[in-house]
């Protein structure tokens, strides 16, 4: 079966893409541009990405990561007890609720909001985001990975922050969250999931 994939490309609809192609599964992309029609039916906040399998529908980058995860457990990217899935939405919940927070607020600001509710808030992100890469930093401590050895879904909404970080010029220190994030996005996967999003976007 192959799965769709709705979204904006090069946006965290990579983390999908990403997953995607680690497990090696078909899926299809299909360019829906936020705040048009294109996710009608598909999510109420008309936000990306958005996976289709079969009939079911599934909103949030983090939990189709984690969804694919479960799903396609021989390749092991996913929890192997409870104690461990309890883990990975620990650690889903801290990407997205603290870590992510600073770089999505800054992007708001200065692109996305009316002209009119923007403000100076680059001070106050950058205070945050070196609080929560210090954070990371000890939740990382001396492993490779977010779970210890193995590459699983936590790394690829992990490592796709830290592309977002660097894009948007944080600092990232200590010098150990710099490597994980080497470590993690210099994977072919993640590279092949880029070219196929930059297909998508040059297409008509």
């Amino acid at each position: 079966m192959t799965y769709h994939v709705y979204g904006s490309p090069l946006s965290r609809m990579t983390r999908v893409t990403w997953m995607l192609e680690e497990l090696g599964e078909p899926y299809s992309l299909n360019k829906a541009r936020l705040g048009t029609k294109d996710l009608e039916g598909l999510n109420p906040s008309g936000k990306g990405p958005v996976l289709k399998d079969g009939d079911f529908v599934l909103t949030d980058s983090a939990a189709i990561c984690l969804f694919l995860s479960e799903k396609h457990a021989d390749a092991g990217f996913g929890p192997r007890d409870p104690r461990e899935r309890a883990l990975m939405e620990s650690w889903m919940l801290y990407a997205l609720s603290e870590f992510e927070a600073p770089m999505w607020n800054k992007l708001k600001h200065r692109l996305l909001l009316p002209e009119e509710l923007r403000s100076e808030i680059v001070p106050w992100v950058q205070a945050e985001f070196r609080r929560e890469c210090k954070t990371l930093g000890q939740r990382i401590g001396g492993n490779d990975y977010a779970m210890g050895d193995r590459f699983t879904c936590v790394d690829i909404v992990l490592g796709h922050c830290g592309m977002w970080a660097r894009s948007g010029k944080f600092e990232i220190a200590p010098a150990h969250v710099g490597a994980y994030f080497d470590r993690v996005l210099s994977r072919p996967a993640y590279q092949r999931a880029v070219e196929a999003e930059k297909a998508l976007k040059a297409a008509a």
